[in-house]
């Protein structure tokens, strides 16, 4: 049985409280459980259990040295279902001080930000399989800086993205 999509994911951070506030006005994810040092999220438009849980290991822990001098997760990344919503993400993110990059991957348009406990992550728009074109998907190998304005005008703000399509209809 192949596996089909991640389901949840599990983060260490220092402060819950301030990872769950940072969550919530980031990504308008809600709390859905939790108890003492620990909290459970869900993504406004799923329908998961929960899609991030949040495990306190309290102010002291150091920071993490994957990709740098350990092995270990580089990040995790959260599709939105429009450029309009991208888009307004960026500017939450921008808002946090949290965005440190933005990428155009040519059948991915993408965020990039840190948490507060400088854990990255990604957010993304997928374009749609029915709207690549062969220089779309050519264009994979290279990234350039992502100009959403750009992309609304091409595609649509509120066209619904591929949602985990990345890659032509076979």
């Amino acid at each position: 049985m192949p596996v089909h999509r991640l389901n949840h994911a599990v983060l260490y951070v220092r402060d819950v409280e301030r990872s769950v506030a940072f969550y919530q006005e980031a990504l308008g994810f809600r709390v859905v459980m939790g108890f003492p040092g620990a909290a459970f999220l869900q993504a406004a438009a799923s329908n998961n259990d929960h899609d991030l849980g949040l495990f306190e290991i309290g102010t002291g822990a150091a920071d993490s040295q994957a990709g740098r001098v350990t092995v270990g997760l580089y990040h995790l990344a959260w599709e939105v279902e429009t450029l309009d919503d991208l888009d307004e993400i960026s500017a939450r993110l921008t808002k946090l001080g949290a965005l440190v990059g933005a990428s155009d991957h040519s059948t991915t348009k993408a965020l990039y930000a840190k948490d507060p406990d400088g854990i990255e992550f990604e957010v993304s728009w997928l374009v749609p399989a029915a709207l690549l074109t062969e220089e779309t998907l050519a264009g994979r190998s290279g990234i350039k800086p992502l100009d959403i304005a750009r992309e609304k005008e091409r595609y649509g703000a509120g066209t619904r993205g591929g949602v985990g399509v990345s890659i032509g209809a076979a």
